[in-house]
């Protein structure tokens, strides 16, 4: 039986593809299968890459789970519990039995980490316990890697737990910082290292 497997995203999804393209390379051999890509922006790329390979998508932001007028009014937590309740309802409903966040930036929180504990891990753009918290994302990471003067950087997979990336690493993947490099040259060296590392991360959940 192929594990089932719901992909948070909100961005360009090239970490999404990577788990896409393995699934249809491996075909009846690979141990998962994707049956849902939750998003927590209507704009994400990442959706119309689903859509591409078959998969259902669905949108959860807090605009979409409660409203305009509600979410502006709301603080910071209460949207992210609302997000999460949603998630955790979809994930219910298709059957999902892990989650990985592939560039997912809304911070999970209330009953999901309970109901999925150990099953749900996130990819994160530097070496935690390094450059990791509330906006460490994307090219911030990145500047702030730079900014440090660290001679190596890399990603890491970790299980998710409440803290926002903390919980326990599984897989961490290094390369080197050139002195020459700017945010967009280290993150060229970084991604295929993250198209690498969440496979494994999936494939270890699997087992």
């Amino acid at each position: 039986m192929k594990t089932k497997v719901a992909v948070l995203v909100s961005g360009g999804g090239t970490n999404l593809q990577a788990l896409i393209d393995y699934q249809q390379a491996k075909g009846n051999d690979c141990p998962y299968e994707i049956v849902i890509v939750i998003s927590d922006h209507k704009d994400a790329y990442a959706l119309e890459r689903a859509a591409k390979a078959g998969i259902p998508t669905t949108i959860r932001s807090p605009y979409s789970v409660m409203g305009k007028e509600v979410a502006q009014a709301s603080d910071r937590d209460t949207k992210r519990t609302a997000v999460s309740n949603a998630v955790l309802e979809d994930c219910k409903s298709c059957g999902a039995q892990v989650i990985v966040q592939a560039g997912w930036l809304t911070v999970l929180a209330g009953e999901v980490l309970n109901v999925y504990e150990g099953k749900i891990i996130n990819l994160h753009p530097a070496l935690l316990p390094k450059f990791g918290g509330v906006g460490m994302w994307g090219h911030h990471v990145h500047e702030a890697v730079l900014a440090a003067g660290e001679k190596e950087s890399g990603c890491t997979i970790h299980l998710v737990s409440g803290e926002c990336d903390g919980g326990k690493i599984l897989i961490q993947k290094k390369v080197p910082v050139m002195p020459e490099d700017n945010p967009d040259s280290l993150y060229a060296r970084i991604a295929p290292q993250e198209h690498e590392a969440i496979i494994e991360g999936l494939l270890l959940l699997c087992k």
